[in-house]
């Protein structure tokens, strides 16, 4: 009689652990998806404060101005740009 209910306990646990359709295969792996989702609304939360802090920083017009210039060599009409690369800073193909 206790082997009978060894085994029907055995089979319980084996068919909750790896069969089941709530099996601790499946929490295991969405926790970890859990986790990596978790991480991920972190750093979008801190790029969004960064961005944010961009944002008021180029409502002041000098600043914009020096945005568009660095970023996008942007210039006045009575402007010469010369953009000067080093070796070093060139990309090896």
């Amino acid at each position: 009689m206790l082997n009978k209910y060894v085994l029907i306990v055995l089979l319980f646990v084996v068919w909750m652990l790896f069969l089941d359709t709530n099996s601790w295969l499946i929490h295991k792996e969405l926790d970890q998806e859990i986790k990596e989702l978790k991480d991920n609304k972190e750093y979008y939360i801190k790029e969004i404060v960064k961005d944010q802090k961009d944002i008021k920083v180029l409502k002041d017009s000098n600043e914009l101005e020096k945005f568009a210039r660095e970023e996008y060599f942007m210039k006045r009409d009575n402007e010469e740009i010369y953009i000067i690369e080093y070796e070093d800073s060139i990309p090896k193909k």
